[in-house]
This record gives structure tokens, sequence and C-alpha cells, in this order.
């Protein structure tokens, strides 16, 4: 790999990035949106979702685990990428409950606002799972409802990297994997409020819930009620 910035093009855009950069991370700076769930900034990269998939040089490969490299062909805004994310976004709808109307992140939601994005609004192809998982309201702040988690790891990453706790781990195979706790319940970790795992930007769901600040920001103020979720990094552009 190179020592010196270079270019690369995403949809024909000219792109500057630097050495070590991911393709995502060269995005983010250009003002151009990769679509993502399971990445979040200040996490280490876990390539799980698979939302960010991007064709490179030809190849099917995650943006935000994807090294930039010179001279590379990147597409981003594609039909067929398009229907390949929103088969994904709605395959985790089907593996939990997301019962938008009456959840708590409803708006601030990363998962409903794809959804949106990527215009999953017909009838879908996929049968309805419809787990049942209890949720553990134990710990005094926190409460815990898996039934919502779509495994992105984002909380797994920040309380191990982070808060240096390993409070979340997962448990389980498959479409049967979750997050669970390194306890009997919640109520018998050092979870605590203070912890970045726990912050309210962190879970993009409504799987962690903080107690007590539930519907504090009405409906039409809430992150995703009057724009596309991307839209401050496509602002970089204009």
């Amino acid at each position: 790999m190179t020592d010196a910035a270079f270019t690369l093009t995403i949809d024909g855009t000219v792109v500057a990035a630097k050495p070590g950069q991911t393709i995502m991370e060269a995005a983010d700076a250009a003002g151009i949106y990769i679509p993502r769930l399971c990445d979040h900034q200040g996490l280490r990269h876990q390539g799980g979702c698979r939302v960010c998939t991007v064709k490179a040089a030809g190849r099917s490969v995650a943006a935000c685990t994807q090294p930039a490299a010179p001279g590379l062909a990147v597409e981003n805004e594609t039909p067929h990428l398009h229907a390949l994310r929103r088969d994904l976004v709605e395959m985790l709808f089907h593996e939990g409950n997301h019962l938008c109307p009456i959840c708590e992140a409803s708006g601030n939601c990363e998962l409903q606002a794809m959804a949106y994005r990527l215009g999953m609004i017909e009838p879908s192809k996929f049968p309805y799972l419809e787990p049942t998982r209890p949720v553990d309201a134990s710990h005094p702040d926190i409460a815990l409802d898996t039934n919502r988690c779509i495994s992105c790891g984002r909380c797994i990453r920040a309380s191990e990297d982070v808060d240096g706790k390993g409070v979340f781990g997962y448990v389980g195979r498959g479409i049967h994997r979750r997050v669970a706790v390194d306890g009997a319940d919640l109520a018998h970790t050092d979870a605590a409020l203070s912890d970045h795992a726990v912050s309210a930007d962190v879970c993009p769901v409504g799987c962690i819930i903080r107690k007590r600040e539930g519907f504090r920001v009405p409906i039409g103020e809430r992150d995703f009620d009057h724009h596309l979720i991307g839209e401050t990094i496509a602002e970089k552009r204009r």
C-alpha cells in the first residue's frame, strides 16, 4: 500500500483517500453515503450486516472493512446493490419483532430509517419468524429487549473496546444468534447508565432501553422524522 494520498472512483466520482482508510471512510469524507447498520463511528469495523456491500473492481465487498486502494473503481448506487440491501434489511425485520408504531425508538431507529431509504414498502416475500424472547428489565436503569436485536454487535464492541467491560456478547448461531450479558441478568453485571455501550446512539434499534428516558422526544422531532438516514454525510458535498 502506498504511503501517499491517492484517489479512487465511486460511481465515477473521483474521491481522495488516505493510506489505511476503508472505502467507507473515504466515501464519508467525500460526502458520499454508503448505507450501513453494523458500522458506527468510533467503533472497530465488523463487516457483519453487509448492508454496506459495494462492488470494488467487480467484486462484492463490505465497504466498512475493505481498504481503499489507488485507482479502485467502486460501484455504490446500482439497481442490483439497492435490491440486495433492501433484501438484507427486510430479512432483519423478519428475524425479530419490530413493531414500529409502539416502539420507543421509532423515528430514531436506524433499521426503520434504512427501510424507508431503501423503499421497503411492498408486501414481503419472507416469512416472519416471530421469536419470543424475554425482556430483561432487572437492572435499575437499563432494559434489554433482544426481540428487536439485529446482531449488529455495536454494543459488544463499545462495551469491550470503549468501556473495557465486556458486558454484552453473542450466544447461539445463525438465525438463533442473539446478544446476551455476562451475568445471570443485567442486574448481575457491571453495566451502568454512563457506559458508552448503552448510550442513546450505539444501539441502532430499540434493543437497549434507558429507563425513564423513553418517549421524551415527541414524534415529529426525532432524528429521522424530517430527513433520510445518511443525509448528514451527503451534506458534506453541498
